[in-house]
């Protein structure tokens, strides 16, 4: 493929929303097994800021590398252009979505025209809805799919020993914290369409928008301790996670389990003495996972809600809006 530019937005150092910058940059080719996709839309995800941040947060021995230039982002949703020796399952033309490489590589230049991706990392775009829409799916989608619906790998969590397996969650008494969210909106639903009785826990605000999609239940944390409202609940999805996560466990019956996003402190003696399940997994990049999505979006049995979209050139505006919190749904990257 002869040499062509693109726009892009790339990090040349770490920090704030002001690190990103759009500029011209080498169109990627695809290699064996790889896909050049012609960017229509790309999501943002966590994963992205704490990159753009250089995750400080992160002991230095743990931290992944990050080689800079950097171009952020890992959701994409677009046309084939272009296909690598052996790739299969697409043609160019195709429309496709999907998030890319994820965690082996935590950011795959997607903020940009056209990315590479291994073509089992893609899946035909849901016909029902558009790129913004589909761009929103890939990592918040996969995320509530592999904590609730099957796993889908053998890689172990770094943060336990023991292997997450999604419980069953026909007739089950489903809380979601952090419903309105990108991850807890598509919970929500998911856990619906299997046959759970769902309470959302988010602020008042986002009732109406959370009912809407299939909440049997509304805890506004605003008003009350969603720890002091609940009871007797099989499964806890706390999407917010962290150090905090650990008072959800007075909110199960025994046999219950618990699983945060991102994962807290937890004690295993308080756990087995109370009969309660605390496991998480890590979200990893799955075509098969993303296809059975596809076709729940294209039948209307899950929706993908926006917060906004800003144009790729926008993208410093996007990461300001993430940082300013409490969204509902997905931000999102159009690329014309």
């Amino acid at each position: 493929m002869p040499l062509r530019t693109m726009n892009a937005v790339r990090l040349h150092g770490f920090g704030g929303p002001e690190v990103l910058r759009h500029e011209r940059v080498p169109v990627p080719e695809p290699g064996p097994g790889e896909v050049l996709v012609r960017v229509r839309a790309a999501g943002l995800n966590p994963p992205d800021w704490y990159a753009r941040r250089g995750m400080p947060d992160v002991p230095p021995e743990l931290r992944p590398p990050f080689p800079l230039p950097l171009v952020p982002g890992t959701d994409v949703s677009g046309v084939v252009a272009a296909l690598g020796p052996g790739a299969e399952g697409f043609a160019p033309g195709d429309e496709v979505y999907g998030m890319l490489r994820f965690p082996a590589v935590l950011q795959s230049g997607a903020y940009a025209e056209y990315a590479t991706a291994p073509a089992t990392d893609l899946a035909h775009k849901p016909a029902a809805v558009d790129h913004a829409h589909a761009a929103g799916l890939p990592m918040s989608g996969l995320t509530a799919w592999q904590f609730l619906i099957a796993l889908g790998h053998d890689h172990p969590s770094p943060f336990q020993e023991a292997r997450h397996r999604p419980a069953s969650l026909d007739g089950a008494a489903v809380v979601v914290n952090g419903a309105a969210g990108g991850v807890g909106h598509l919970a929500l639903q998911l856990a619906k369409w299997q046959g759970a009785h769902v309470t959302a826990i988010a602020s008042g605000g986002h009732e109406e928008f959370l009912r809407g999609l299939g909440a049997d239940e509304f805890v506004d944390y605003t008003k009350e301790r969603p720890e002091d409202a609940v009871r007797g609940a099989d499964l806890v999805l706390d999407t917010v996670g962290g150090p905090a996560s650990r008072r959800f466990l007075r909110t199960l019956r025994r046999g219950g389990s618990l699983y945060p996003v991102y994962f807290g402190e937890f004690d295993d003696a308080e756990n087995a003495a109370l009969g309660v399940t605390v496991t998480a997994t890590q979200v990893r990049a799955d075509g098969s996972q993303l296809a059975a999505l596809a076709r729940l979006v294209d039948a209307g049995t899950v929706r993908v809600a926006l917060d906004g979209t800003y144009p790729l050139a926008d993208a410093r505006a996007a990461h300001e809006r993430a940082a300013r919190g409490h969204l509902r749904g997905k931000l999102v990257l159009t690329v014309d």
